[in-house]
C-alpha cells in the first residue's frame, strides 16, 4: 500500500473504501511483515476493527472530520486506555494503561482507529532502536541496518507501508533522525505545542511529540489533530488553534534559507552532502535565496545534551521502583532489596548508563561543574538561533551525518552512537520546531534526509517549504520493496 493520509481521506469521503476495509488491509500487511521488521510491539485486531466500525458509523451519521476513519499507529510511549504501554522496557512490559494520553485522546476524538503500538528504544533512550526490550527494529530498506531511534518502530512502520502515519516523540532528534534513515517525513513541533500529558517522560524540558508520515502535507494534517492546549500539562502553551496546512500552497519566492557552515564540515558523508546541496539547488529554482549563517555553539550541543537529558531522566525514572505498577522482582528480602533488584532487572544497559550519569551530574560537588554549565551552554545555543533567524526564514542542513548504519555497528561505542544526533540536538535544547524530509539516496540505495529548522511557532512555514519541495521532487514517493 502506498496511500498517503490525505489520499485515504479522499477514498473515505468518496465512499471508495470504508475504515474497516482500510484497517483490514493494513492489519494484513502488519501480520505478514512485522515478523521481519519488528516495528510493532502490540497489535489488537479486534479493538482496531471495532474503532474502524465506529468511525464508519460516524461517517454514516454525518459526524465527519477530515481524518475520520483514517488509521494510525502510536509510539509505545503514549499511554492508551486498555492497551499495553511498555515504553520498550521490561520495566513496563505488563503495564496496561488505565487512561489516554492527550495525544491519544485527540486522535480518538478525530475518529482515527489505532493499528497498534510501535517499538522504540527503551524509555526513548537511543539512536538506533536497538535498546528495546522487545528486540531491534529493522530498516525496511535493508533489514541488516537500523531504522534510527528512538521512534524507529514508527519510522519503519510508515516506510514499510504498515501504516499511513504514526506518532513519535523527539527529545534530541528521535523523530527526525529515524525519518531520515527510513526515507519518510517527520516533524518535531515547538516545545509546548503538543501536550506531554500521558507521554512517559524521559527528559521533560526536551520531550515533544510529533507526526511521522510519507509527506509534509500528511504531517500538517496530523499536527492539526495533535496540537492544542491541555491544562493537565503545565508546559502546554495556551495558543489559538492553528491550521498547519493553510500555507502549503504558498510559493517560495523571496524565501531566505540559512545554511549553517557548522553543518557541512567533518563527519558528513559525501553522498549526504551532495544530496542536501541538490535540495538547496532545487529550492533556489523555486525562488528561495540562500544565506550563509553561523551557529557557533552548535558544536557544544551533544555535550550539553548528554548532561541535561540524563539528569532529567534520573529524576523521571525514579518512579519505576516495583511498588505501584510495572515489573517487580519476584524474590527479595526487604524493601531496599526490592528496589535494587527491580531496577537492576527491569532497566536495560543504556537506561542504567543514563540514570547513573544523571545522578552523578546532579550530585553535590558536581552540580555546578556540569549541570549548571550545561544550562548556560543551552542558553548560548538558543541565542545562536535567535541571531540566525534575523537573517533567514528557515535553516536547512542534513538531518544525520550518515545514512542507516548496520545493526550492532555502534552499540559498543556510546559516543559514536550519540553523534548520530549531532545536527538535531540543538533544536531540542532551543525548543525550536524542526523536521526531516527525504532528499535522495546514497550509493547503497539508502535514504538521505534533509532537516528544516524554523523559528518558534513557524511549523506552517516549514511545512510550506517542505511541501513545495515535495511537489517538485519524488523522493518521498519511493518505497522499499518488501514482499508480502
Amino acid at each position: 500500500m502506498t496511500d498517503t493520509i490525505v489520499s485515504l481521506s479522499v477514498l473515505l469521503a468518496t465512499g471508495q473504501a470504508s475504515s474497516v476495509e482500510l484497517c483490514q488491509d493494513y492489519l494484513g500487511r502488519i501480520a505478514q511483515l512485522n515478523p521481519l521488521l519488528n516495528a510493532f510491539v502490540t497489535v489488537n485486531t479486534d479493538q482496531t476493527l471495532l474503532d474502524a466500525a465506529a468511525a464508519d458509523a460516524r461517517r454514516a451519521a454525518g459526524d465527519i472530520g477530515p481524518l475520520t476513519g483514517v488509521p494510525i499507529a502510536h509510539k509505545d510511549i503514549f499511554c492508551a486506555e486498555g492497551w499495553l504501554t511498555t515504553c520498550g522496557s521490561k520495566m513496563l512490559s505488563n503495564f496496561v494503561s488505565p487512561y489516554d494520553a492527550h495525544v491519544i485522546g485527540q486522535f480518538k476524538a478525530a475518529g482515527m482507529p489505532c493499528l497498534g503500538k510501535t517499538n522504540m528504544d527503551e524509555f526513548a533512550m537511543g539512536s538506533s532502536n536497538e535498546t528495546s526490550y522487545f528486540g531491534p527494529v529493522k530498516n525496511p530498506w535493508d533489514t541488516r541496518r537500523v531504522p534510527g531511534g528512538s521512534s524507529g518502530g514508527s519510522a519503519a512502520a510508515v516506510a514499510g507501508r504498515l501504516c499511513p502515519g504514526a506518532t513519535g516523540t523527539d527529545t534530541g532528534g528521535s523523530i527526525r533522525q529515524p525519518a531520515a534513515l527510513t526515507g519518510i517525513t517527520g516533524l518535531k513541533p515547538t516545545y509546548g505545542v503538543v501536550s506531554r500529558y500521558g507521554m512517559i517522560a524521559f527528559a521533560s524540558s526536551l520531550d515533544q511529540a510529533g507526526p511521522m508520515a510519507q509527506t509534509a502535507e500528511d504531517c500538517a494534517w496530523l499536527l492539526n489533530v495533535m496540537a492544542g492546549h491541555d491544562p493537565r500539562d503545565s508546559t502546554s502553551l495556551e495558543r489559538d488553534k492553528e491550521d498547519y496546512a493553510c500555507d502549503l500552497a504558498s510559493p517560495l519566492a523571496g524565501l531566505k534559507v540559512g545554511l549553517p557552515r557548522e553543518f557541512f564540515g567533518a563527519g558528513l558523508t559525501g553522498d549526504t552532502a551532495r544530496a542536501v546541496e541538490a535540495a538547496v539547488a532545487q529550492l533556489q529554482k523555486l525562488g528561495a535565496r540562500i544565506v550563509d549563517i553561523g551557529l557557533p555553539n552548535s558544536k557544544l550541543s551533544v555535550a550539553a545534551y548528554y548532561v541535561l537529558a540524563p539528569a532529567e531522566a534520573s529524576s523521571n525514572l525514579s518512579r519505576f521502583d516495583g511498588v505501584r505498577y510495572g515489573y517487580r522482582t519476584p524474590e527479595y528480602g526487604d524493601l531496599a532489596e526490592m528496589y535494587e533488584k527491580t531496577r537492576a532487572e527491569g532497566f536495560g544497559p543504556e537506561v542504567k548508563r543514563r540514570i547513573m550519569i544523571g545522578a552523578y551530574v546532579l550530585s553535590h560537588g558536581y552540580y555546578d561543574a556540569y549541570y549548571l554549565q550545561a544550562q548556560k551552554l543551552r542558553r548560548l545555543i538558543a541565542q545562536d538561533f535567535v541571531e540566525a533567524f534575523k537573517e533567514c526564514d528557515v535553516i536547512l542542513g542534513p538531518t544525520a551525518p550518515t545514512t542507516a548504519f548496520k545493526l550492532g555497528e555502534k552499540t559498543a561505542d556510546p559516543v559514536q552512537m550519540y553523534l548520530s544526533d549531532i545536527y538535531t540536538i540543538a533544536v531540542n535544547l532551543a525548543g525550536l520546531p524542526g523536521m526531516s524530509l527525504p532528499c535522495g539516496f546514497d550509493a547503497q540505495g539508502l535514504p538521505i534526509g534533509m532537516q528544516l529548522i524554523g523559528n518558534y511557532f513557524a511549523e506552517a512555514r516549514m511545512l510550506n517549504v517542505a511541501h513545495q519541495y515535495q511537489l517538485a521532487t519524488d523522493w518521498h514517493t519511493r518505497a522499499p520493496l518488501l514482499e508480502v
